[in-house]
């Protein structure tokens, strides 16, 4: 992973970042992030030093799961006031540009970036959506959503708004909360 690094060695936030749905016959590809922010999530990362959107996506890829993307597919551009662990300059949040990638190679998960990487069929998707609102409206304790987390809550508002799954608004007002 490219970060963005002083000389003092504090990786700070460039607030562009980019998101990847990889699917499959057994369904989209998810996984449990090793780093914070807890929470399942596609292929993800900031831009930094990859240049372009599409070049971050092609990397972070690569990087993360061990595959090839051999095309992008833009779905979704927006801004979203999430946080990371790198320390920010500026407002909190990150531009976000979503593709859908085509793949080929086989699947080997980064050890520092990937835990658990798995297939998600669309009721899975759903279910861990609905642990994430759990979570965000106070029914589920922060180490309980550690220890078998739900979505990344970003991914709640991409995946809804790509009608990948299906949240009431008030739900995502809440999640917008825990972001």
């Amino acid at each position: 992973m490219t970060t963005a690094a002083s000389p003092s060695g504090v990786s700070y936030c460039d607030h562009a970042s980019v998101g990847v749905l990889v699917s499959g016959p057994e369904g989209l590809l998810l996984f449990e992030r090793a780093t914070p922010p807890t929470g399942l999530a596609p292929v993800a990362g900031h831009i930094d030093q990859h240049g372009s959107p599409q070049q971050a996506a092609r990397n972070e890829v690569t990087e993360e799961v061990g595959l090839a993307a051999t095309h992008l597919h833009p779905l979704l551009a927006q801004w979203r006031p999430n946080h990371c662990r790198r320390t920010p300059t500026g407002p909190v949040g990150h531009q976000w540009w979503i593709f859908r990638a085509e793949v080929r190679g086989d699947l080997r998960p980064s050890a520092e970036e990937v835990r658990a990487p798995r297939w998600v069929r669309p009721d899975q998707l759903q279910h861990a959506a609905l642990r994430t609102v759990d979570y965000a409206e106070g029914r589920l304790a922060r180490t309980e959503f550690e220890h078998r987390p739900g979505l990344e809550p970003v991914w709640c508002h991409f995946l809804h708004a790509l009608k990948l799954i299906a949240l009431p608004s008030s739900a995502l007002a809440r999640i917008d909360t825990v972001l």
